[in-house]
């Protein structure tokens, strides 16, 4: 590492970017490199959760003034390496890095929170396993999704994280209201949905890390729980507070060609989400250039529990970025060993299982 390197992470408050810097520190603890990690965050209260050097508030992605406040803390603190954690985020600063005079991993700007339609184009176009699916031009486009996919559906928006205005509808009718209300609300357009197949079966997750193309590392995972499930209309609230890791290789194959269906040349970091179908065939739902909520903690916990750095993806990916090389063999499938429960919950700290034990994380 650079002796002393100096680390830029915005979002740094939401979870996921707190699980980013927890997962460097940790990394600092168990190899004696040392980083000055500077925060931004643009949400004033959780700007003072992580564990950083010092903490700057920064005007939120859509405002103009975003990449200039980036820039001025870039200069004002010599950062040898910018990393913004949200998708929202990246996006802008990927498609300015060459204005930014810093060294980045990230993948391209059209590769960060596609649209869910056009990614199921480029899937279907390169031969990887999706749900049908139909893009809603207008209400009339429902009667005959229906009649072309069957029944029950998932009706889903184009845009957006953490199962946004998805809901699953068993008749036309039903679809028709669910749309209509998000639209009379002003959430969303007719043509912001798409429609869907409805797979029934396990929810999974492939997250990989790729450099120039080629694939690094990479696992998958099973969502089984999500909080606050009932609040939510799906049960889906964004990120599980209890997954596990499989050992699934097709679902590791999928995984790969999904990505590669986005980009042929990946660089960065890449997840893929997929569900079963009634017979456990895994189908692509969701290809996208940014980190999984959990992906950084999954690093933190599974390293400080085998004691081994090289199962941090956080700190593979800060070496990789500011070296282009490791100091450790990663495996390119199945990082992880399989059957590792990770559980979270508001206020309660993370735990993970190990050969039938518990360990509490954090």
């Amino acid at each position: 590492m650079v002796p002393g390197a100096r680390i830029l992470v915005t979002g740094c408050g939401g979870i996921g970017g707190s699980n980013f810097v927890r997962a460097l520190r940790l990394a600092e603890r168990m190899t004696g490199d040392k980083l000055f990690i500077v925060g931004a965050e643009f949400n004033p209260y959780y700007l003072l959760m992580p564990d950083v050097d010092v903490r700057f508030r920064t005007p939120k992605h859509s405002d103009p003034h975003f990449k200039d406040a980036v820039v001025r803390l870039i200069k004002e603190h010599s950062i040898d390496f910018l990393h913004p954690h949200p998708s929202s985020e990246a996006k802008v600063l990927a498609g300015c890095v060459d204005e930014l005079g810093v060294k980045c991993y990230l993948p391209r700007p059209e590769d960060i929170a596609p649209d869910k339609w056009d990614t199921y184009v480029k899937l279907v176009d390169n031969g990887v396993p999706a749900p049908r699916a139909r893009c809603m031009a207008s209400l009339e486009d429902v009667e005959e999704a229906f009649m072309a996919l069957g029944s029950p559906l998932w009706v889903r928006a184009r845009a957006g994280a953490g199962g946004r205005l998805s809901l699953k509808v068993n008749t036309p009718e039903e679809a028709r209201m669910w749309v209509k209300l998000n639209v009379v609300q002003g959430r969303a357009k007719v043509s912001d949905f798409m429609i869907q197949e409805y797979m029934p079966g396990r929810d999974l997750a492939f997250d990989s890390l790729w450099f120039r193309g080629e694939l690094v590392t990479s696992y998958v995972r099973e969502r089984i729980e999500y909080p606050l499930k009932h609040v939510s209309l799906t049960g889906i609230t964004g990120t599980p507070s209890v997954a596990r890791t499989l050992i699934h290789d097709e679902a590791s194959c999928i995984g790969v060609r999904a990505v590669k269906a986005l980009n042929p040349r990946p660089h960065g970091f890449y997840s893929v989400d997929l569900k079963e179908d009634a017979e456990g065939r895994p189908r692509v739902t969701e290809v996208d250039g940014k980190w999984h909520t959990t992906a950084p903690l999954w690093g933190y916990a599974v390293s400080k529990v085998l004691g081994d750095v090289s199962y941090n993806i956080a700190y593979a990916y800060l070496k990789l970025g500011l070296e282009g090389g490791l100091p450790f063999i990663l495996p390119k499938m199945n990082l992880y060993p399989e059957g590792l429960y990770l559980i979270r919950q508001l206020d309660s700290g993370v735990l993970m299982t190990f050969k039938e034990g518990v360990v509490r994380v954090s």
